[in-house]
């Protein structure tokens, strides 16, 4: 199961890009349930997700690099490219996305949270923006159907 809550981004926070990333390309097979491909810097996975915003079910299965290759050629829509900066702030890890390509300028982070009552009590940093948890445009299976530019 997976809880998160989801913020577009006003502005980056000091010193992120001295924090961990990982670079990432995810494409789309299925959108109803939404089946995905990712490449998560040297490590390949195929996503089941269920429906939902706040808290849906969530299963990664490892993949190897010619799976993903042989899949990729068949996601519907545009692979999102992003870099993803881990930024630890107080008992959570932000995961920064920073979109390129088709989807720049975009900037969203996610929190992930062990119960929906702590998910619904974050208490966001500063520099986060609208929290954008239920707002369908802003998940990256919409995303992958509509470049921004």
């Amino acid at each position: 199961m997976e809880i998160e809550r989801k913020f577009l981004i006003r502005r980056l926070p000091e010193n992120y890009t001295s924090c961990p990333f990982r670079q990432i390309e995810q494409g789309y097979l299925n959108m109803d349930p939404v089946v995905r491909i990712r490449r998560d810097s040297d490590q390949y996975y195929l996503t089941y997700k269920s429906s939902g915003f706040l808290t849906r079910e969530e299963y990664n299965f490892p993949i190897n690099k010619e799976s993903y290759l042989h899949m990729r050629d068949k996601t519907d829509g545009f692979l999102i490219t992003k870099k993803r900066y881990l930024i630890p702030y107080q008992s959570y890890m932000i995961e920064l996305d920073i979109f390129e390509n088709h989807h720049a300028p975009l900037i969203l982070a996610e929190v992930e949270f062990p119960t929906e009552q702590e998910a619904l009590a974050f208490e966001p940093p500063a520099w986060f923006g609208r929290d954008v948890t239920t707002c369908p445009e802003y998940t990256n299976s919409y995303l992958s159907r509509h470049p921004i530019c």
